[in-house]
């Protein structure tokens, strides 16, 4: 059953890239109980360690950081400048709200030039995200005394059920912060192997938590957990899907800047179809995912894979993805972790 208050909690945490501290602290009470250690590292990625029944190690890792902005400049009127902080797609961001996280919370609308005094020219134009403002409402002298340049900032969109969907901002990747939460709460037993599940940190702006994590525990095996393409909507043609909402967790085959053990695809599948888990293979030309830094930066490589959660309308303000996906995702990684260890990897 799954725990869609705590899923609610997870998304509405401010996590924005090197500013991960707040859920970093959220997501470190509730593994706590259900490991034996948990520490952070000079990165700041959290790491929660269990004991396994041998001592081969494996990696399960979700990054926790979420798309976001930070403050560059404030002008005389209080108006706020900002960068990106990972990949946004500008035409999404008009008129949206935003929280920025200064001395305190202070709420901001997206702005840019109003449409009724464009020149022709100018309407023609594709909105550009250095075309955009932040408007506090504040004036210039209160922005000024609570908010700095360096300032993050992350969306303002609650988390809602919509059928047998949910929808909110930040799903990419606080879902899958959920998911392992929630398996680490599921394992009843000792994992077949030394278990590190690892929330890691900047993983929007160049998978920086994920490679130095990587070689601090150079793990055996890697299992990275995130959400992909699900374009199963109007426009897109069956070969440019990726995957579809409801029809299982989607085990990695590659994405752009990895490709995947073809013995952990092959361990996976076999387990998924013996315990009658639903499943749908990811192939995702483009994009990057932790699972790239951790399989590269461990001593020699890992043996690494990943469970993607299909999820529509990826960095855009809101996200949406099934709640079945979610729970095959689960049951899939809980079945790895304690099957992975006893698993023959010597075949070709």
């Amino acid at each position: 059953m799954l725990d869609l208050a705590l899923l609610e909690k997870t998304t509405q945490v401010p996590g924005a890239p090197g500013f991960e501290y707040r859920i970093r602290n959220f997501i470190q009470e509730q593994v706590s109980p259900y490991v034996d250690k948990v520490y952070t590292d000079a990165m700041g990625n959290l790491i929660a360690f269990k004991k396994g029944t041998s001592d081969k190690k494996t990696l399960v890792a979700a990054h926790m950081d979420e798309i976001s902005f930070v403050v560059t400049h404030i002008d005389d009127d209080g108006f706020i400048k900002f960068h990106t902080l990972g990949g946004f797609d500008p035409k999404t961001l008009t008129a949206q709200r935003v929280i920025i996280h200064g001395d305190k919370d202070i709420i901001g609308v997206m702005g840019t030039k109003p449409i009724h005094i464009m020149s022709p020219e100018e309407r023609n134009k594709k909105v550009k995200i250095e075309d955009f403002y932040i408007d506090t409402g504040l004036p210039a002298a209160e922005v000024k005394a609570n908010i700095d340049l360096g300032t993050p900032i992350t969306r303002e969109r609650s988390f809602i059920e919509m059928g047998d969907l949910v929808n909110s901002k930040s799903l990419d990747n606080r879902i899958c912060c959920y998911q392992l939460m929630e398996t680490l709460r599921g394992l009843k037993d000792q994992p077949s192997t030394d278990l590190y599940a690892v929330f890691t940190v900047q993983e929007e702006i160049g998978l920086r938590g994920a490679t130095a994590v990587a070689s601090g525990v150079n793990p055996d095996y890697v299992i990275n957990l995130d959400v992909t393409l699900a374009c199963d909507v109007p426009g897109s043609s069956p070969h440019e899907r990726i995957t579809d909402l409801g029809k299982g967790a989607a085990i990695k085959i590659l994405d752009g800047m990895s490709i995947c053990d073809y013995r952990m695809v092959a361990f996976m599948k076999s387990l998924a179809k013996k315990k009658k888990i639903d499943y749908q293979l990811e192939v995702l030309p483009k994009g990057g995912t932790d699972t790239a830094g951790l399989q590269r930066h461990s001593q020699g490589g890992s043996i690494a894979g990943g469970i993607s959660i299909p999820c529509r309308y990826l960095h855009q303000v809101i996200e949406m993805a099934s709640k079945k996906d979610l729970q095959d995702s689960i049951d899939l990684l809980q079945a790895c972790l304690m099957e992975i260890g006893d698993y023959d990897w010597s075949h070709s």
